[in-house]
């Protein structure tokens, strides 16, 4: 494994140190050198051979040649400041309030995260500025508060990207409990959606069912966009109809997934229907209304799957069938690649698996 442990980066041309005024980084050092700024910083406190996956004596090479190129001296403050810890992890929640009620779908993420945190000797220190949904988050030095922890936890669908960048390029131990495809360098653990997605399309393909649509909101969060390529993996090994005609994406799903529009569906042939699982729930209250309103019997006229779990609130209802994410597995890994990255060790962005829930809410389609 070797260098491939602690990543790449694309290599650049840094900017002469002549003449300028700030110090050099590591973030500088990375870019001349090609490599990620986690290498250089393995390399330059000297625990690139102390974690268990030794870094290569080029890339040894690579990254002290563009040190002193650059001119990089170690920060002395900065070293002490690394070198101690308070035992403080940090967690910030990018959703519309703290998510403190049991029946949140965030809830089960930090129980994962207190339990393990406790186990490792950590306390927590809770962000509020969480509470108005991050409000502000994406203005330059807002999450710098966040640096009086140790480390930190982001959570949320949405979470600025340029101010992540910034706590990664200084070097701050940051972890975001979901997927995310930016910035570069960023530690992350998410559910493995896509695998989960195609096995709900499995299963509903094992019953018979020919023609299924995908009932979603529009958004552009990794984990929406996971599940739709998931689903449509799993028409395509299925050989089912798929593209653009299998999905229904709708920013207001509550009004536009409504009894008539599923009639229409019916009518062309669909006999099953599956929608994501958002914070709101929105795409799965809407299908199952819709349904209601349209006098339809489940599974007995048409089956219906969840791309999750259904909401709190709609949890006394017959499971249907689709996937459980591992909320609490999740919480605590995050934890732990956290206090790896503060310790200075490496940490990779990790997929965790879901499990396959049979429900109740799906059987064959129909006879005629």
């Amino acid at each position: 494994m070797g260098d491939e442990a602690v990543g790449r980066a694309k290599p650049g041309r840094a900017p002469a140190p002549a003449g300028r005024r700030s110090r050099p980084r590591q973030a500088e050092v990375a870019q001349l050198a090609g490599v990620s700024q986690a290498t250089v910083s393995l390399v330059l406190s000297g625990r690139d051979t102390a974690t268990g996956r030794p870094i290569s004596e080029e890339t040894r090479r690579k990254v002290l040649d563009a040190s002193r190129s650059l001119g990089y001296v170690p920060d002395p403050a900065a070293r002490r400041l690394a070198a101690a810890s308070n035992k403080l992890l940090g967690v910030f929640s990018f959703t519309s309030t703290f998510p403190t009620d049991v029946r949140h779908s965030y809830y089960p993420f930090l129980v994962g995260v207190e339990q393990e945190a406790a186990r490792q000797g950590y306390d927590l220190v809770l962000f509020t500025g969480s509470s108005s949904g991050g409000a502000g988050a994406a203005e330059a030095g807002a999450l710098n508060r966040v640096r009086l922890a140790d480390g930190c936890l982001f959570l949320g669908r949405h979470a600025p990207a340029d101010e992540l960048r910034r706590l990664v390029t200084d070097g701050f131990p940051v972890v975001h409990l979901g997927r995310r495809e930016d910035p570069d360098g960023l530690v992350w653990v998410g559910a493995d959606y896509v695998s989960a997605g195609r096995d709900v399309v499995a299963a509903l393909a094992g019953m018979g069912h020919r023609r299924i649509m995908l009932v979603r909101e529009d958004d552009d969060a990794p984990a929406s966009t996971d599940r739709e390529r998931g689903f449509l993996e799993g028409l395509r090994a299925a050989g089912l109809p798929g593209g653009a005609d299998a999905v229904c994406r709708s920013a207001d799903p509550e009004h536009n997934v409504t009894a008539e529009r599923i009639g229409a569906w019916l009518a062309d042939g669909v006999t099953a229907f599956v929608a994501e699982e958002t914070d709101t729930g929105a795409a799965w209250r809407a299908l199952r209304a819709a349904v209601d309103k349209a006098g339809l019997s489940c599974p007995d006229q048409v089956s219906l799957a969840l791309l999750g779990s259904p909401p709190a609130d709609l949890a006394d209802e017959p499971a249907p069938l689709g996937f459980d994410i591992p909320r609490p597995t999740l919480g605590a890994e995050a934890v732990r690649l956290l206090s790896a990255l503060i310790a200075g060790e490496s940490a990779q962005a990790t997929l965790v698996g879901c499990t396959f829930r049979a429900g109740a809410t799906a059987g064959p389609p129909p006879a005629t």
